[in-house]
């Protein structure tokens, strides 16, 4: 009588294809806390590729609440979260726990710009999913001066960025920014936190970009975490959907860029 059939141990190991990859290093990956800002489109895709790559401490910080237009975009909403009003970072924690249950993922209701600097330092690596310049700038000038990557994405449409920010010695965020870009951020800045002076527009956003974009963020985490830096983006890749197009462009250091004049712990 012939043997029955069974499952080839390799098959019983949640993450044996991704070892089939010689640079990744799942330990570390599994060990290393991540911390994502914003859970909207952009933040729900990178979520998801994160927690699927083996990342499994995870905090995940946003302030807003389900809308019915976030449906289309998002892959852990639901429409009863549009009714509760629930959370956009405890609504992504539950589906990630759904997806990884031995993750332990830290939903935080609040601004980026309230949340304490002893939360972020433990942090291996930050992605920013914000759709706010001044949210950004904040968040690379603290990452920065803590010695943390930062990995920034941004879409509008069928266009996306993605721009890495490496603490000590390459260009940050802010390196990058313009003229038009600083006086939208001062316009953001002069927000005293109750009334709202300056409104930014909707953007369009679509769903296919957000997932090229969230890959090409959570792939990078991959590389810092692995300690390949030698196989980084150099600051800033370019996505075109409408073209079929990409292109990777690097960033020089601003000497007058106000987050280098700040000290940083080094990247770690």
């Amino acid at each position: 009588m012939a043997e029955p059939l069974t499952i080839a141990s390799t098959e019983q190991d949640r993450f044996d294809r991704s070892r089939r990859i010689s640079w990744l290093d799942l330990d570390s990956i599994s060990k290393s806390r991540i911390f994502i800002v914003g859970a909207g489109a952009l933040g729900n895709e990178v979520a998801k590729d994160a927690v699927l790559s083996g990342f499994k401490d995870i905090s995940i910080v946003d302030m807003d609440t389900v809308a019915r237009s976030n449906l289309n975009r998002c892959l852990f909403f639901r429409e009863e979260d549009v009714t509760a009003k629930r959370n956009k970072a405890d609504a992504v924690a539950r589906g990630l726990r759904d997806l990884y249950p031995d993750a332990t993922v830290r939903p935080v209701v609040k601004r980026i710009e309230d949340v304490d600097d002893c939360d972020l330092r433990t942090a291996r690596v930050a992605l920013g999913c914000l759709d706010s310049i001044a949210a950004r700038m904040h968040v690379n000038a603290r990452t920065y001066s803590l010695g943390i990557p930062y990995i920034d994405g941004g879409m509008e449409g069928f266009s996306g960025k993605v721009a890495l920010s490496l603490p000590p010695d390459r260009a940050c965020l802010q390196c990058g920014m313009n003229r038009t870009h600083a006086q939208v951020a001062n316009l953001r800045f002069s927000c005293t936190g109750s009334d709202v002076v300056f409104h930014e527009p909707r953007l369009a956003a679509e769903i296919t970009t957000t997932s090229i974009v969230s890959a090409v963020m959570v792939r990078e985490a991959l590389k810092v975490v692995s300690g390949h830096p030698e196989m980084l983006l150099t600051n800033a890749f370019f996505y075109d959907g409408a073209r079929n197009s990409c292109e990777e462009l690097e960033i020089p250091l601003d000497p007058d860029c106000p987050v280098h004049r700040t000290p940083s712990s080094g990247y770690r």
